[in-house]
């Protein structure tokens, strides 16, 4: 008997369950990177982008924390805790990531600069990609969240990154604010909030690397995150009295969405990714982060959302662009959307489809629907694209239901990194939003 899309979701759903939690708190696990002299074994409460541990051999090394996966992680651990398919241990799961993102705030790279004791311990060959004293001299306090990732054994990651990125904090303020909205957390989850909120107030107007580590501007995905972790600070800081704290943050939110009307470019039909220095211009200004990050707000309003007709034209011109670019769409079944990529030109690995990158374009159509009243023409158009992209997912998903970074744009082999964490939450935060739609 043929498995149906249904069929394929649950049992999709409870592998992607399991597989994304081999990423948190993998404390049996070890990282050798003999090339810097080093040993990482996880510590509780650290998330690493992949658990397999590769050195670029083709595998790329994801065996960090990075602070804008793990914050899409721990929200996905909240949405199986709340359908009921993890118990308990999820909640000490966010304890642990609590606690563990708060030692963070005591590295201080200058104590790196100190001893020339790991430098010795460097290859000659790996030189080349450690990190000046100048430079990690400054990662300290604050500046700590706006270094892109450290290693899961909360020690400062010593090699050459795209740094400072400034999507992190605001994206784990959105998931902490998530937790503390319907469960009890302890008092942590608060100092951390608060020092997220903080650094997001500060640095907003900050150029920062974009969301794939590649250039440094100002980026739609990193502002839209940022702009919605301070309006939903600042209503959480008015539950707690502090109304003028509140007022401060507002102000700062609605300075953000003044300068995301900016990015809309009329000709084109798009939101433009990306605002780069001195007018510089990307060839990657149409890009599916922007998509990204009205999955990752799931905000309210008709502006910058998933129900922002904007946002729409932005996904209709992307269907395009990866429609025409990838082989593997190309005379495609009418039930299938196009697998989705990144942006034009991408070399990364295969340069092809991402799975978060699918499923977050189902997501969005799904949260799309929701903003129409059941039974409609329009709900009923959005859940059938929404599927669409899920049917793409499967048809690309090998039968053991592991999923990588990439599928090839060329064969829809599996590439670059595997079992990506991302890529599991993305599933389970997709699913969790068309059970949503078909509960209304």
């Amino acid at each position: 008997m043929t498995e149906t899309l249904e069929q394929w979701l649950d049992r999709e759903y409870r592998h992607a369950a399991l597989a994304m939690m081999t990423s948190v708190s993998a404390v049996g696990l070890v990282k050798e990177r003999p090339g810097f002299g080093q040993s990482m074994r996880p510590a509780p409460g650290s998330i690493i982008a992949s658990p397999v541990p590769g050195a670029y051999d083709p595998d790329p090394d994801y065996f960090f924390h990075w602070f804008r996966d793990s914050a899409v992680v721990i929200d996905a651990v909240r949405l199986l805790f709340e359908a009921s398919r993890m118990g308990g241990e999820a909640l000490h799961h966010f304890t642990d990531f609590v606690q563990f993102s708060l030692s963070l705030d005591t590295l201080d790279g200058r104590s790196l600069t100190t001893s020339s004791t790991w430098r010795e311990k460097v290859v000659p060959d790996f030189q080349q990609y450690v990190r000046s004293n100048e430079e990690l001299a400054t990662v300290r306090a604050s500046a700590v969240s706006a270094d892109t990732r450290v290693n899961p054994n909360g020690t400062i990651d010593i090699s050459k990154w795209a740094r400072p990125q400034h999507d992190g904090p605001p994206l784990r303020a959105l998931s902490v604010l998530k937790w503390m909205r319907k469960h009890k957390v302890t008092a942590d989850a608060s100092t951390l909030l608060q020092r997220d909120l903080d650094f997001t107030a500060k640095h907003w107007r900050d150029p920062s690397f974009d969301i794939w580590e590649e250039e440094s501007g100002h980026h739609y995905y990193t502002l839209r995150v940022s702009a919605a972790a301070l309006t939903e600070g600042a209503e959480w800081l008015r539950a707690e009295g502090k109304a003028k704290d509140a007022e401060v943050l507002q102000a700062e939110a609605q300075a953000i969405y003044r300068m995301l009307d900016s990015f809309w470019r009329e000709s084109g039909g798009y939101y433009t990714s990306r605002i780069l220095p001195e007018g510089a211009k990307s060839a990657k200004e149409l890009d599916i982060a922007v998509i990204l990050s009205a999955v990752h707000t799931a905000g309210q309003g008709d502006v910058h959302t998933a129900r922002d007709p904007r946002m729409h034209s932005t996904l209709e011109r992307l269907e395009a662009l990866f429609d025409a670019a990838y082989p593997i769409n190309h005379q495609r079944p009418k039930d299938r959307g196009p697998a989705m990529g990144r942006y034009q030109g991408d070399a990364y690995y295969s340069g092809g489809a991402y799975y978060f990158s699918t499923l977050g374009a189902s997501e969005f159509c799904f949260l799309a629907a929701a903003a129409h009243a059941p039974g409609c023409e329009e709900r009923r158009h959005w859940v059938e694209r929404g599927d669409g992209f899920l049917t793409t997912t499967r048809a690309f998903t090998p039968a053991s239901g592991d999923l990588a970074e990439q599928f090839d744009q060329r064969t829809g082999e599996q590439t670059s990194a595997k079992h990506l964490a991302w890529s599991y939450a993305a599933f389970i935060s997709c699913v969790t939003a068309r059970h949503a739609v078909a509960a209304r």
